[in-house]
């Protein structure tokens, strides 16, 4: 589920990205060669990037890609290092919560005032600060599900899954991961160009 969660969460973050480009791209041709501008592109360059980068803390928690210090992490005992990866995604969660709570005072006063955005456009404020929201919102149930799956496991004693599951990926993983995405790839790649191939 967390997965296909992470695969929906990068698409519309590459989604959102690759429309942004296609409009700074008409924006340039407009101003280059008929003098004339969107008015606004730097507006949604602000939005874009809130929205991203929210949709990137829920992707980076699902693909256990947040930055963790295990400069001595592997010489610890195995029921330390699960003390350590149970502290860490709670204090992880606490910071989601904490950033969901802000976002929800922030939309609060957006719409008791009924703020716009001091732009040519004029935008208000409450959609784009709730897509801000919603992506906060589901960045802090992630957070609280994998708190739950940590409990659980620490609860089951299974201390060994509990280390692979929320501990920091190691040299190895991270090579693995990479040979598999390469390998994936060199796979699409092969399909593609099979399919081009009937088709000629």
């Amino acid at each position: 589920m967390l997965k296909r969660l992470d695969n929906i969460t990068n698409i519309v973050f590459g989604g959102i990205f690759l429309l942004l480009s296609l409009l700074i791209v008409l924006e340039t041709l407009l101003r280059k060669f008929f003098n004339l501008s969107l008015q606004g592109i730097d507006e949604l360059s602000g939005y874009a990037l809130a929205l991203g980068a929210c949709l990137a803390f829920s992707s980076a928690l699902i693909g256990r890609s947040h930055m963790r210090i295990d400069l001595l992490y592997s010489k610890y005992p195995t029921w330390l290092r699960s003390l350590f990866n149970l502290l860490s995604i709670i204090s992880l969660s606490l910071f989601a919560c904490f950033l969901f709570y802000v976002s929800w005072q922030i939309i609060q006063e957006t719409q008791e005032y009924g703020s716009t955005a001091p732009t040519a456009w004029s935008t208000p404020l409450i959609w784009p600060q709730g897509a801000w929201f919603a992506a906060l919102a589901l960045f802090s149930l992630i957070s609280l599900l994998l708190v739950g799956k940590a409990m659980l496991l620490l609860f089951n004693k299974d201390l060994q899954q509990l280390n692979q599951q929320f501990g920091p990926k190691g040299v190895l993983e991270e090579v693995a991961q990479e040979m598999d995405d390469f390998n994936s790839r060199s796979q699409n790649d092969i399909e593609a160009s099979s399919l081009l191939g009937e088709k000629a």
